[in-house]
């Protein structure tokens, strides 16, 4: 990863304090609650990626600091809500911004950044950039929705998974690299090989969490695991293992999902069953196939450092443990 920090660690570092420069606010609660998350950790992905791209794409300038800035804002924003829809106490290994503020602040620090997110957009006041941002948001307000409708539904087709993903995770992502295009002013064809490859890296992202929530360790996740069982979110890995178990198997599934009360015993007798019939790995070749496709959409960049950056980038998608 050194190679991108030597790229971009700079710009990052300016990122930072734009995040803190536009939080600011007369009303403190706002910075509060921004603050404990924004500013708590975090991979900064989705900056990366878009200060990455800018420069892959030629980009001299300066509004990539405040267009990866925005990019973060809208996925904190999420966050937040997100955060509220799961009723979730951990984010980034610390006390949700819920479970110390509540769910009614969450909610409306989460509209005033994604508010003041489209307020510094038109300020930029390019309108493809803008427009890029509102059809992602849209994308994911769908994706959100479409994922409610489908809780607790153990008859959700992989299909129709990869749909959610494709819009509550993938298209945000896929936006931030389209972004480092516009700003690179480069032709279309470059323009759609960015957004195809951040939509492909988004995929692969997002199955990768589903994988975490079953693997992973609170500590290094930053988050509860098992709370997409506990909110009746069915991810990829047990799709794949309800086509492979028995009628027996799959009603105990049944029964836990919509418990009320499953603890922490019911939710790792469902780990051991996906792990039993290979859902963690059918997840992660599902992954790597998306980041297959990703690495291909950047076969029209001539080689670089910053197209080698960008191949980190992808290879770290399915090799982070958090």
């Amino acid at each position: 990863m050194h190679i991108i920090m030597d790229l971009v660690g700079n710009e990052l570092a300016q990122v930072e304090d734009e995040f803190k420069k536009n939080l600011k606010s007369k009303v403190s609660l706002i910075s509060k609650i921004g603050e404990h998350l924004l500013l708590s950790g975090g991979k900064r992905f989705r900056p990366t990626i878009l200060l990455l791209c800018a420069k892959l794409c030629g980009y001299k300038g300066r509004r990539q600091i405040q267009a990866a800035s925005v990019i973060e804002f809208i996925h904190t924003a999420t966050l937040l809500h997100d955060d509220v829809v799961d009723d979730a106490e951990l984010r980034r290994g610390n006390a949700s911004a819920n479970s110390i503020w509540g769910s009614e602040a969450s909610v409306l620090v989460g509209d005033f950044l994604l508010s003041k997110s489209f307020f510094l957009m038109v300020d930029d006041g390019d309108l493809k950039i803008l427009n890029t941002i509102s059809r992602a948001t849209t994308q994911m307000a769908e994706g959100e929705i479409q994922e409610l409708m489908k809780a607790s539904d153990l008859s959700i087709t992989e299909e129709e998974y990869i749909s959610i993903v494709t819009n509550k995770t993938a298209s945000l992502i896929s936006a931030t690299c389209q972004i480092g295009a516009i700003l690179g002013g480069v032709d279309g064809k470059k323009e759609v090989a960015l957004a195809n490859f951040g939509m492909n890296l988004g995929v692969a992202f997002q199955l990768m969490d589903d994988n975490l929530d079953y693997t992973s360790t609170e500590k290094r996740f930053g988050k509860e695991i098992g709370i997409d069982l506990q909110g009746g979110k069915i991810t990829l890995p047990l799709i794949h293992t309800l086509r492979s178990c028995s009628p027996s198997e799959r009603e105990k599934v049944v029964k836990i999902v919509l418990s009320e009360n499953a603890d922490e015993r019911a939710f790792l007798s469902v780990a051991d069953l996906i792990n039993r019939y290979g859902g963690i790995e059918y997840t992660l070749e599902k992954a790597r196939g998306y980041v297959a496709k990703a690495k291909g959409n950047l076969d029209c960049f001539h080689s670089s450092r910053e197209k080698t950056a960008l191949l980190t980038m992808a290879n770290y998608v399915v090799e982070r443990t958090w």
